[in-house]
């Protein structure tokens, strides 16, 4: 049957919120979290009371039903929602308000507008029957990693690198399953790896802070100083990259998590997801480094000078000089007797000494030019 074309009916109270939900996170998924965990954990999503005032507004809509597994949750099989937990978790809020259970006073605000019929046509709601979670992947790969509905970048990560640990895909497998390319789900897959290596290796590392910035990690891994340094290996295959940087640069792994995500006591180095590809220039540099590791109180703009990252921007000054001066030539001769021209003239020339002293050898070329 795979996923039923056909719609059923339920009771709010007989669907279960999906303690697998890849929104609540792998550690809260982790500590098994009952039905009132989850729901709790849900109400401060700020979406669930728009979507409350548009159900008592509207109804529930046939065409939104949820996609429901059967599985064992509390000792008996139970109706699990895989796709449409938000709508669900809206639903059993508002009906707590309704029923005068204890809920935030934003949701007895909301009930405030609420009547008996109204309520009435959310008793009951629709939804499609799947066999399997695995008949729902492809779905929600598409609705939520490539589609219009997307989980956050950890989110996606890790339901890539379920397909991969858990399903035994292939990234190509995975690619064609999801919609997406096969070099960004193999780079979701190692950044995911990645903190998943993080947590294991160290206890100094703020997973929590790299879950919040994990896009960040992802657009690091472009930069062949990123690499270089963790040496990963982009291109690995899924064995391979279980665990992506080698025993040997665990500490570099550790420097590079503080650096990029801060700690508990000090803010990120890199303070912007723009920033990332600097980050990798500043890595590409031994100099720059040394300076970063020796330094607890180093800032990004130092080290990506010592990297030699400020050159373009000093080039495009000096032609911009140059352009200058080649402008003030062409009318110079009629401005000989000017004291402000001579002023300007001789803070050029001082510039211009400096230039030499740095850089002798341009003077040398300039003077055999004659």
């Amino acid at each position: 049957m795979a996923i039923s074309t056909s719609v059923e009916w339920a009771d709010v109270s007989d669907l279960i919120l999906d303690p697998k939900n890849p929104r609540l996170g792998r550690r809260f998924i982790s500590s098994n979290p009952s039905q009132e965990d989850i729901l709790d954990w849900m109400s401060h999503d700020g979406v669930l009371e728009e979507l409350a005032v548009s159900f008592l507004e509207s109804g529930f809509w046939t065409q939104e039903a949820v996609v429901v597994v059967e599985e064992r949750i509390r000792r008996k099989n139970e109706l699990v929602v895989v796709e449409g937990n938000r709508r669900l978790a809206a639903l059993k809020m508002l009906w707590n308000a309704w029923n005068s259970e204890s809920v935030p006073r934003k949701w007895q605000r909301i009930i405030d507008d609420a009547t008996e019929e109204k309520m009435e046509r959310l008793a009951r709601i629709p939804y499609v029957l799947a066999d399997s979670r695995r008949e729902v992947q492809a779905y929600l790969g598409f609705r939520h990693v490539s589609g219009i509905k997307e989980w956050n970048p950890a989110e996606k990560a890790e339901f890539i690198s379920h397909l991969i640990d858990d399903e035994g895909l292939t990234y190509e497998e995975v690619m064609r399953r999801i919609g997406s390319k096969t070099p960004t789900v193999r780079q979701n897959y190692i950044a995911y790896r990645i903190l998943l290596q993080m947590e294991d290796e160290s206890e100094d590392i703020a997973i929590d802070k790299v879950e919040d910035r994990f896009s960040v990690l992802y657009l690091s891994l472009r930069t062949e100083g990123v690499r270089k340094y963790l040496q990963i290996d982009v291109m690995a295959d899924p064995e391979s990259a279980k665990r992506p940087v080698p025993q040997r640069r665990i500490r570099q792994l550790e420097n590079f998590a503080r650096w990029l995500f801060g700690t508990e006591e000090e803010p990120p180095l890199v303070r912007d997801s723009r920033q990332t590809d600097d980050f990798g220039a500043i890595l590409e540099s031994d100099e720059a480094i040394k300076y970063l590791e020796r330094n607890r109180r180093a800032n990004f703009e130092s080290a990506f000078r010592i990297a030699g990252g400020d050159e373009t921007e000093i080039v495009e000054a000096l032609l911009r000089a140059s352009d200058e001066v080649e402008s003030a030539l062409s009318t110079i001769h009629l401005h000989k007797r000017s004291k402000k021209v001579k002023d300007a003239t001789e803070r050029l020339g001082r510039g211009v000494l400096q230039l030499f002293e740095i850089l002798p050898d341009v003077k040398e070329t300039l003077l055999e030019e004659g």
